[in-house]
């Protein structure tokens, strides 16, 4: 997922880099100072462990959080935050799981239910509690060790670029799945790779439980007669090749998320009232992400407090308009332009994540042989 997973628009990129700037860089707030030392005894070492101040976050490359509320943690808590971002989602799993014994971070985020069971059963997480965690609906609490702990969630969707279709003898706008193989579409959808980008799993696991296991093989090879491209990562799909992504595409179909016409409308230059980016509503496959303290971390108390902390409504009311996704915990308040342009799709798409344990592996074996050799 490179999940590259929510690095939402190139505007929005530039964003979430300098916030991950902002946050490496904010300074910690200083260590007991010297007089509440105890005072050295004859012969005994006067060496002193350094207070840890940093707790390191390994992160998807989308991860962004605004400034202040980063220096809020590290007036609350006396850590400050370096981000460690390998890529996209998938990545961040690999790179924990190959790291395990020797974590490059105390604690991660982003690890979301398409890659939760293959994170869990590699043992790379220390169960831990968080604060705040009653304040999160039960239902979304979905492993009783605790090992994670859940903080947004968002719907990858079937997204168009509203100015293409209806005119000039073109279709009108998609409006399910089945229309994305019709002829009238041919040459028009551009999807992310399943191996390796989040909202490309995704999307294969929303066609499976559209068309069952016994279906969705044929459903692919309709699609792959009709011509879509398959990209790597979602940057790809969307800022490149995507007609509304800023760029010359030439794809005005995208797999993107449901969000996507907030972020259009925020990030507008001049700014637009009105997004140029539908959303096909019953194409969405319900994302959750998740946050948990790294098996061997070297920072664990801060490790837990950075978690605690993305519970808390100010990191949770932070999100939307950050990493373009829904806070969860009861309370939250969505900003204006969530609330007017985000879709919410009343029926998404979901698969049991045993089941995405089960036959992750095979599922996307099965897909590449038939869609990218």
């Amino acid at each position: 997922m490179t999940r590259t997973r929510r690095s939402k628009h190139s505007k929005y990129s530039k964003r979430a880099l300098l916030v991950a700037v902002a946050a490496v860089s904010l300074v910690a707030v200083t260590a007991c100072s010297s007089s509440s030392k105890p005072a050295a005894q004859p012969g005994a070492s006067t060496t002193v462990a350094p207070r840890i101040t940093t707790v390191r976050l390994l992160t998807h490359s989308s991860f962004a959080a605004s400034p202040a509320v980063l220096a809020d943690f590290t007036k609350q808590t006396g850590y400050r935050v370096k981000l460690v971002q390998p890529g996209d989602a998938g990545l961040v799993v690999d790179e924990a799981i190959l790291r395990k014994d020797s974590p490059v971070a105390d604690a991660l985020f982003g690890v979301d239910n398409t890659f939760l069971t293959r994170a869990l059963d590699a043992g790379i997480f220390e169960p831990y509690t968080a604060r705040g965690l009653d304040t999160v609906p039960a239902k979304l609490q979905v492993d009783p060790q605790h090992r994670v702990t859940p903080i947004d969630d968002s719907d990858v969707c079937v997204d168009y670029d509203k100015s293409w279709f209806g005119h000039d003898g073109r279709p009108v706008a998609p409006a399910s799945l089945d229309d994305l193989a019709r002829p009238a579409y041919k040459n028009l959808t551009v999807v992310e790779n399943a191996a390796t980008s989040s909202p490309g799993l995704a999307f294969l696991l929303a066609t499976i439980a559209a068309h069952g296991v016994d279906g969705w093989k044929a459903y692919w090879d309709a699609l792959k007669k009709n011509g879509v491209r398959v990209d790597d990562d979602w940057s790809q799909a969307y800022e490149n090749d995507f007609t509304a992504g800023g760029k010359s595409g030439d794809r005005p179909i995208v797999v993107s998320y449901g969000s996507d016409p907030a972020a259009d409308v925020v990030g507008s230059t001049p700014h637009r009232n009105t997004p140029n980016i539908g959303v096909v509503a019953s194409t969405c496959f319900r994302q959750m992400e998740f946050a948990g303290v790294l098996h061997g971390a070297h920072n664990v108390p801060g490790a837990q407090a950075l978690v605690d902390f993305m519970l808390t409504r100010r990191f949770q009311q932070d999100m939307p308009l950050q990493m373009y996704v829904n806070p969860i915990v009861n309370g939250a308040t969505l900003p204006v332009e969530f609330t007017k342009w985000a879709v919410d799709p009343p029926h998404p798409y979901s698969v049991d994540p045993a089941m995405i344990s089960a036959h992750r592996t095979e599922w996307i074996k099965d897909w590449t042989d038939r869609v990218v050799r």
